[in-house]
């Protein structure tokens, strides 16, 4: 059962990729990319950085709780440093480019991911971003979808608040917001997004099914949906 009745939810933070954003749809052509780019295209050496950080080559698919599904473009740039013999910082740099631009793939919204938002905004909720993702990276990936600015509250990896799942970024958008931890709903894919709401209290945690984890991994959650097309219904809209 949630900590909180839904009907003192006034704030919802959601994470981006695979909560928002189609998880594979968006990110596993951009990595392609981006890796043939890095490896002179060399086919077997990006597929071997690819697997370094999550990607499931038999699968076609990224593994949930893996650097590429749930870290930051730090953390991905640490895992391929050696091997393409490039400096931490350098390749930070070109992935916070890269991912932030269309030219290696466009970005794919969950069904109904406008419609749903502006719902949730119309019944009056307060909306938000967290993600792993660079603060450019989200301008970049959500304005396609004429959803940018019902979010208030944008936070990257890089916005100052720390990462997943730790409790900043939700604490941030409550002192924004000004909101308690109990009012607020933190939606996300991964077990990181429902524990960065747990850690930072949140009142209720929502898993989605349109990322990388399925259902019986996403246990501690308060709610499991098949989408955030689901949410407007949970909260009561007619």
């Amino acid at each position: 059962m949630a900590a909180t009745n839904l009907q003192d939810i006034k704030g919802i933070v959601f994470d981006k990729d695979g909560t928002l954003l189609d998880f594979h749809g968006t990110w596993v052509p951009r990595m392609r990319a981006i890796l043939m780019q890095l490896c002179s295209d060399d086919l077997a050496f990006a597929m071997q950085l690819a697997v370094s950080v999550g990607f499931d080559e038999h699968q076609q698919r990224v593994r949930s709780g893996s650097i590429l599904a749930a870290g930051n473009n730090r953390e991905i740039a640490q895992a391929w440093a050696t091997p393409l013999a490039r400096s931490v910082d350098e390749l930070e740099a070109i992935l916070n480019r890269e991912f932030a631009s269309d030219a290696a793939g466009h970005s794919v919204a969950v069904d109904q991911l406008t419609e749903s938002m502006q719902c949730l905004n119309d019944m009056g909720f307060l909306l938000g971003v967290a993600t792993m993702d660079s603060e450019a990276g989200i301008a970049a990936t959500l304005a396609p979808f004429a959803c940018l600015d019902l979010f208030a509250f944008k936070a990257g990896y890089d916005s100052g608040h720390g990462s997943k799942p730790g409790p900043g970024m939700v604490q941030a958008f409550c002192q924004a917001m000004d909101l308690a931890p109990g009012q607020v709903m933190v939606v996300g894919d991964n077990t990181h997004d429902l524990h960065m709401g747990l850690s930072a209290g949140a009142g209720v945690v929502v898993g989605v099914l349109t990322g990388t984890s399925v259902a019986s991994e996403l246990h501690e959650a308060d709610y499991v949906l098949d989408s955030v097309a689901d949410l407007p219904a949970l909260l009561g809209a007619e």
